[in-house]
């Protein structure tokens, strides 16, 4: 086939000479020049660039990650190519959940204003307050901790045994009740977790996140109880821990991170497992995808409000009688937070302080009772001072 001129390419395309100029003036292609006089030549190869350009400006990508996506095609390296694909599918899914709260919102306000009675406009000012918050905690969530540069430690830093707290202080799957006292507390921070140390003598400037993690992950496993074929999702998947348990289980298993590193890993410990960018906020999946749903040591990364927002979020994904399972460090109730703020602030344990301030464990009695008003019933097991597991399963 003979080279092509701007107009002939541009036709073929459906696309305008001076998008094609665009693109060639960000350096997205190259086209030859004739030597007699200075106009553009498009070969095949060119014609074929300008189509998987225009394909992913479609989709929404933008010129910086089309950059990064050709480089990768240039390179034959499938993965990274999927990679950014998921990252704009993540993105449309954020788009998507967030337009469809706005419809939310605004029918609302239209059933507001059908009430009978004289208008009451503060109510729709409530609702778009309401509504602006929501929106900015979905916007203003980021990786702090930059889970990225742990992949290659991560599995050796949630096996280091070493500061453990005694399972004897776990109460029974039926009560949730705890020890008057807030001691027990969480020895070694993951920095030190290499470190030996004695966890009678721990030092009090540590803070450790992982103690009993195989027992809790185990737990979540067993509440599951998956049958065999049933399709679930993991967030927060990590390295692939917990749904690889699941998938030993023979459940059809699904993860979601914001890690791409994370996710390398987990595609090489699990191959079967299927894997994809994303989070809490905005999960990349349809409604009522799965049949159930499994967190651990994650949802303590989003704030109170993202919280509220995730709870959605898993509710949209599952069938109606999808259940979800939780394991995370979580306080029974504002008392118990505040006893074990005020027991690390009297015992001088900045790193303990520090981890509250830093993240958000949620208060057990709120995270169920949101889960029970919106039709589950639930059940939780105490691991140790903060770690707990609990199941929702729907009632209906």
């Amino acid at each position: 086939m003979r080279p092509l001129n701007i107009k002939e390419a541009a036709g073929r395309l459906g696309i305008s000479p001076r998008a094609i100029r665009f693109y060639e003036e960000k350096g997205l292609i190259l086209p030859a020049k004739q030597a007699s006089n200075g106009y553009r030549s498009y070969t095949e190869n060119d014609i074929w660039r300008l189509q998987t350009i225009a394909a992913l400006r479609e989709i929404g990508m933008s010129l910086q990650d089309i950059t990064h996506a050709l480089s990768e095609i240039d390179q034959g390296n499938q993965q990274r190519l999927e990679e950014y694909l998921e990252l704009q599918q993540a993105v449309m899914y954020a788009q998507w959940v967030e337009l469809k709260r706005m419809l939310d919102t605004t029918q609302r306000m239209i059933d507001l204003n059908r009430q009978d009675g004289p208008l009451d406009v503060s109510h729709l000012h409530e609702l778009a307050d309401s509504s602006r918050r929501l929106r900015e905690a979905r916007q203003n969530w980021h990786d702090r901790w930059n889970y990225d540069t742990q992949a290659a430690i991560h599995d050796e830093r949630v096996q280091a045994k070493n500061g453990s707290i005694p399972a004897s202080s776990a109460s029974s799957p039926s009560s949730p009740s705890f020890p008057e006292e807030a001691g027990s507390m969480p020895y070694n921070e993951s920095r030190n977790a290499g470190e030996h140390q004695d966890t009678k003598k721990a030092p009090s400037s540590s803070f450790y996140l992982y103690h009993n993690y195989d027992e809790a992950l185990e737990q979540t496993a067993n509440w599951i109880s998956p049958v065999p074929g049933e399709h679930g999702l993991d967030i927060g998947t990590g390295t692939g821990n917990l749904a690889g348990k699941l998938l030993e289980r023979q459940a059809i298993m699904t993860g979601i991170d914001q890690s791409r590193e994370m996710l390398r890993t987990c595609r090489t410990k699990y191959p079967g497992m299927h894997v994809k960018l994303g989070n809490f906020l905005a999960l990349p999946f349809a409604d009522q995808t799965f049949d159930f749903l499994v967190s651990s040591f994650a949802f303590h990364h989003l704030s109170p409000d993202q919280q509220q927002l995730a709870l959605q979020e898993m509710q949209r994904v599952l069938t109606p009688r999808g259940r979800i399972c939780l394991t995370d460090l979580m306080f029974t109730d504002a008392l118990h937070r505040e006893a074990y703020i005020r027991q690390a602030e009297a015992d001088g344990n900045s790193e303990q302080l520090l981890a509250i301030r830093e993240r958000h464990f949620p208060l057990l009695d709120e995270l169920t009772g949101w889960l029970e008003s919106h039709g589950y019933v639930t059940k939780t097991v105490r691991h140790n001072e903060l770690l707990h597991t609990m199941l929702a399963v729907p009632l209906r």
